[in-house]
């Protein structure tokens, strides 16, 4: 099976929560997934149950464990880098049939890895594999190359209302 390139991108809710329903699908069907999350840290609810399917889903997290918004420190690069070389890698090797790069283009747009970085493992990655990028504020090249891209459009939520973050709903 050819492996696509896929976008979720846009200031809606769900970027996330689609990829991780590809990566349930994906498992239903005997193969292997991998989640690198980048500038996200959390005891989530989602995690507590990727945690429970054993090894046919790995994820890691990449960063200093804060969100980075504006300058992001020499710190924050440096550890976002170390996790764009480990998801080169994992790419590269071909072991993982599904690779979802969580928040990467909120990676790129902050300067913690280039846009042009994330084109390179596109261009790297083994015909099997595929491969999905979430977070707001996709590149324009990365649309370009990407072969499905959804945007996700905030049109109403009850957060405007005050409505907190529930668990088992948004955390």
């Amino acid at each position: 099976m050819k492996g696509h390139i896929q976008i979720y991108t846009g200031n809606g809710k769900g970027k996330t929560t689609a990829a991780l329903g590809l990566a349930l699908r994906t498992v239903g069907a005997g193969r292997k997934v991998f989640i690198g999350q980048f500038l996200k840290s959390g005891d989530y609810s989602e995690l507590k149950a990727l945690k429970k399917m054993g090894d046919q889903i790995k994820v890691e997290h990449y960063g200093l464990g804060r969100f980075v918004k504006g300058n992001p420190s020499p710190e924050d690069i440096e550890a976002g880098m170390e996790g764009y070389k480990r998801v080169a890698q994992i790419i590269k090797k071909g072991e993982y049939d599904l690779v979802i790069i969580d928040e990467g283009n909120i990676a790129v747009k902050y300067n913690i890895f280039s846009e042009q970085d994330l084109l390179d493992l596109f261009e790297n990655k083994p015909p099997h594999v595929e491969i999905v990028v979430t977070g707001r504020w996709a590149a324009q090249a990365i649309i370009e190359k990407a072969d499905l891209v959804t945007e996700m459009k905030a049109v109403k939520h009850y957060f405007q209302k005050g409505v907190k973050a529930r668990v088992g709903i948004e955390k």
